[in-house]
């Protein structure tokens, strides 16, 4: 049987999590779990500091005060994402954080922000095979409204990714980048 630990350290591996197996099956259980709690979160209100308390149940995390967001948010998994202090998440984001997702602080998240951190095997005969990586937004990062964040990606501090981009690879600290596929633009002045 696999507990959240072990799911959670399996994750890290990035190994594969084939269609089927214990890990493949733990999916099942937390998505379950995730849809009650942001049935919850986003079918009536709640104060800011009750909406912290139950993003803490989400993600099994203690949540810092600091931490606000809008809902509706939307996860199949929830205990896989981490959040620093002073991040505002905005509304209609989109967490698919199987294979982790880590906010640090002082991050800012637009409207309708999607990250996903599993593809499918690109084998049809494989296909239900699961292949996981973490996405990683470091300090002052701010990701402008629809944009897509892809697995493995890995986004430096206080980079600027602008609205509607496709991100697919690491972008540096410092600079503002936008598109699909996501480009850099520019580097920021530190005399801004």
């Amino acid at each position: 049987m696999v507990d959240i630990e072990k799911f959670l350290k399996y994750m890290k591996t990035q190994q594969p999590v084939e269609g089927g197996s214990d890990i493949f099956m733990m999916f099942e259980d937390l998505s379950q779990e995730a849809l009650k709690i942001t049935f919850e979160i986003n079918n009536k209100y709640h104060t800011p500091d009750e909406l912290r308390k139950l993003f803490s149940q989400l993600t099994g995390k203690n949540i810092d005060v600091s931490f606000r967001f809008f809902p509706p948010i939307y996860t199949d998994c929830g205990k896989n994402i981490t959040v620093g202090k002073n991040v505002f998440i905005n509304m209609c984001c989109r967490f698919q954080d199987q294979g982790g997702i880590e906010i640090g602080d002082g991050c800012f998240i637009g409207h309708n922000v999607t990250f996903a951190t599993l593809d499918h095997d690109i084998n049809p005969n494989n296909r239900t095979t699961m292949h996981p990586a973490p996405i990683t937004l470091q300090k002052n990062v701010w990701i402008g409204s629809d944009s897509t964040i892809l697995k493995g990606v890995t986004i430096g501090e206080n980079s600027i990714i602008g609205a509607g981009s496709v991100v697919v690879k690491d972008i540096p600290p410092n600079c503002i980048a936008a598109g699909n596929p996501c480009k850099i633009l520019k580097y920021i002045d530190d005399n801004i």
